[in-house]
């Protein structure tokens, strides 16, 4: 029979347990405790809290490089959006939230890193309803940042058509906590051995990809960008139009996967990796199969950026 525990016996077996990725995170930070804590072995959250068993909840990924924060107010921006989509309300205010993602990023001593933070609906219950809920989550935690490998620069990444259909529209445009569809893109990613997927809506146009948006520079020199009806607004993107846009014509449309074929380069635009060049798609060579100028040009713009720009931590 299962040993049932005391607390004091519960809590240090608790603590004993090996925690995969243990030595990955700097800081973090539950607003249940008002504490920013460093040992990782007490980042634990709460089994009934709705972010947890039902997804209930949004979040937002940011990097701090060279000891600088970037993009924390695009972040923010959106986070308010997103949560006001799914009429969830912070149980602190912006700013504080705001304080608090810099104090976590200092408190953990390293001057590279990515900074997470999650609103949730908040520990309650097991059931489905918001209202067994009283007060909403607040999770921050700084942690190792792992880029793109460098070759992905040097000799481009391939990608590929997956089978996960963009999501709906209205959840789309939301960065939700249920990334279930963006795993299981990574999963196929990872069986047919490519290095990044991408996803199509039901008319068969380009989306994105599963934490990244994708961009082609045409035929005709123009760096054309899918609408977001089924896809995120990615900060980085945003960012990247605003840098290149005088160099660059930029144009907001539609396309299909012939197009991706046609194109003079196919760029992957995220947060951890600025700018990854795609020279191969469902095994297609794109262009002259190497990463193109303009994919380099964004790249330059973006590290520039943080580090004339990013926050000072």
């Amino acid at each position: 029979m299962t040993k049932v525990a005391s607390r004091d016996e519960y809590l240090e077996a608790m603590l004993a347990v090996e925690r995969p990725g243990h030595a990955k995170i700097h800081a973090f930070y539950e607003h249940r405790v008002g504490m920013i804590c460093t040992d990782p072995d007490l980042m634990l959250m709460p089994w009934d809290d709705h972010l947890v068993h039902r997804g209930d909840g949004v979040f937002e990924a940011m990097k701090f490089v060279d000891g600088k924060l970037y993009q924390l107010d695009p972040h923010l921006e959106r986070m308010k959006r997103s949560s006001a989509s799914i009429f969830l309300n912070p149980p602190c205010s912006w700013e504080e939230i705001r304080e608090l993602i810099l104090d976590v990023c200092r408190a953990g001593g390293k001057d590279s890193g990515m900074l997470r933070v999650f609103l949730g609906r908040g520990p309650g219950g097991f059931g489905i309803y918001p209202s067994e809920c009283p007060q909403t989550s607040l999770y921050i935690v700084a942690s190792d940042l792992h880029g793109p490998k460098a070759e992905f620069y040097e000799k481009g990444a391939t990608a590929f058509k997956t089978s996960i259909p963009a999501k709906q529209s209205y959840l789309a445009t939301i960065k939700s906590i249920d990334y279930l569809p963006n795993v299981l893109m990574k999963h196929e990613a990872e069986e047919k051995g490519y290095d990044y997927p991408f996803c199509f809506d039901d008319n068969g146009n380009l989306a994105e990809g599963a934490t990244e948006n994708v961009c082609i520079v045409n035929e005709e020199g123009r760096l054309v960008i899918p609408e977001f009806t089924n896809a995120l607004a990615g900060t980085t993107l945003m960012r990247m139009i605003d840098l290149i846009k005088d160099e660059v014509s930029v144009t907001f449309r539609s396309f299909r996967e012939e197009e991706i074929l046609l194109a003079r380069e196919v760029i992957i635009v995220g947060t951890t990796g600025d700018a990854i060049p795609v020279v191969r798609f469902d095994g297609k060579p794109i262009h002259d199969v190497r990463p193109g100028p303009v994919a380099k040009r964004i790249r330059e713009l973006l590290i520039q950026d943080l580090h004339e720009n990013g926050i000072q931590l």
